[in-house]
């Protein structure tokens, strides 16, 4: 959900409108609480074929816990008492959203929310029967959404606990976006810190203080306003429904998305909330996948010893 695009100075009479429309919004933020979140689910993961074929790519394990489920309790994490997920025609998520806790006698160990993720939150999910984009597959779901609303990109996950299985501690990416809009009333977007060589392969940002300014898809290095990307984290305020149904799928296609947020940077505000100390791993990708395997396992107290003494024995072979 990124643009190329550049913005003019605004001028004085604008900065005014937008400072009153930032107190009314505030004003309204405060009252409404974040229940909603969407988790976008409905690619194929034709990058991740032939598994993919017939495990959806949010089953796959972080060495022993689907990625959905860690999508989910961060959700539950952020107050979150609704979970939409997007999905498409050609995907089951039947099992993965099965109560499994009468598994929970072979496995006592297991922290319980593991076995039975979804008790605690209600679950919907709809169908996005075009891959239309992020903006067309949100609209899917806002029939069901009142309020603002948290979006999760399901192939993106952010991790700052590496706990074993029986002391499970959930992300708490989006609580951090939910509690800077109880503060600020305003739609965000989670950022991450990355390594300056790698920003080609992303949307980066430009910030004044909070303020997202520019957003520059897949820079090169040398253009780069920053180091700065967007991670799949977003909180959008209760108009993006109109502004979706204004900016359609018709007329902008896969750009919708893209042209909400513009619209927003443009006229209230779009704030981007810095995750420091977080892991991104992608579950969309073959190697990305792999070394998130190694590099959680390398973090987590029950698994990095025998991991980084098999990894130093296999690299003295080579």
């Amino acid at each position: 959900m990124t643009a190329n695009h550049r913005h003019s100075t605004v001028l004085p009479i604008v900065q005014c409108r937008r400072a009153t429309l930032e107190s009314l919004r505030h004003t309204a933020g405060a009252m409404a609480a974040v229940r909603d979140a969407l988790l976008v689910a409905g690619g194929l993961g034709t990058r991740m074929l032939p598994t993919s074929a017939s495990v959806p790519k949010e089953a796959l394990p972080l060495v022993d816990v689907p990625a959905l489920i860690h999508l989910a309790r961060e959700a539950v994490a952020a107050g979150v008492q609704c979970l939409h997920i997007i999905s498409s025609p050609r995907k089951d998520l039947t099992a993965l959203l099965g109560d499994h806790s009468w598994l929970q006698g072979r496995r006592p160990d297991l922290d319980q929310t593991l076995l039975s993720p979804f008790s605690d939150i209600k679950v919907k999910v709809h169908i996005q029967h075009e891959p239309l984009g992020l903006g067309n597959a949100i609209e899917t779901a806002l029939d069901d959404v009142s309020g603002p609303f948290l979006v999760l990109l399901g192939d993106n996950i952010l991790l700052d606990s590496h706990t074993p299985t029986n002391e499970f501690i959930p992300s708490n990416a989006s609580k951090k976006l939910v509690e800077n809009f109880e503060k600020n009333g305003l739609p965000c977007a989670g950022l991450l810190a990355i390594s300056p060589h790698e920003v080609s392969n992303y949307g980066v940002v430009r910030l004044e203080g909070e303020r997202i300014q520019e957003i520059c898809e897949k820079p090169n290095v040398e253009d780069a306003p920053s180091n700065l990307v967007m991670c799949g984290r977003y909180l959008f305020t209760p108009d993006a429904k109109s502004l979706l149904q204004k900016y359609d799928v018709k007329s902008h296609g896969e750009l919708q998305s893209i042209v909400l947020q513009q619209h927003w940077m443009n006229n209230d505000g779009l704030l981007g909330v810095e995750l420091k100390g977080y892991q991104w791993y992608d579950s969309g990708k073959p190697l990305p996948w792999l070394q998130a395997q190694v590099d959680h396992a390398l973090r987590r107290s029950d698994t990095a010893p025998a991991m980084e003494a098999w990894l130093r024995a296999r690299l003295d072979e080579l």
